[in-house]
């Protein structure tokens, strides 16, 4: 059976916390609303998902939102040095 890599790429992601809802806001824009009870929920391409205090909010490589459990994130992405960040622009 052959294997596949996931491509290396960068994302920009903001880690969602209840006293940072205004930072998810700027960052998310419309996409995203709290209910009655401070859930934060973002519309994706998959439909309404909720993000919990702690997940990571992503912007895919298409402009798309979507919230990641921080288990999943930190098996799945590293920080970017700031100096390697502006060599691969």
């Amino acid at each position: 059976m052959p294997l596949f890599r996931k491509l290396p790429l960068k994302v920009e992601a903001r880690q969602f916390f209840k006293d940072n809802v205004d930072e998810i806001f700027n960052f998310v824009g419309d996409l995203g609303y709290l209910d009655i009870l401070g859930c934060f929920f973002i519309d994706t391409k998959e439909g309404r998902l909720r993000a919990r205090s702690g997940d990571w909010i992503i912007k895919g490589v298409d402009g798309e939102f979507y919230p990641v459990k921080q288990s999943i994130f930190n098996k799945t992405y590293e920080p970017v040095e700031a100096t390697h960040a502006k060599e691969d622009a």
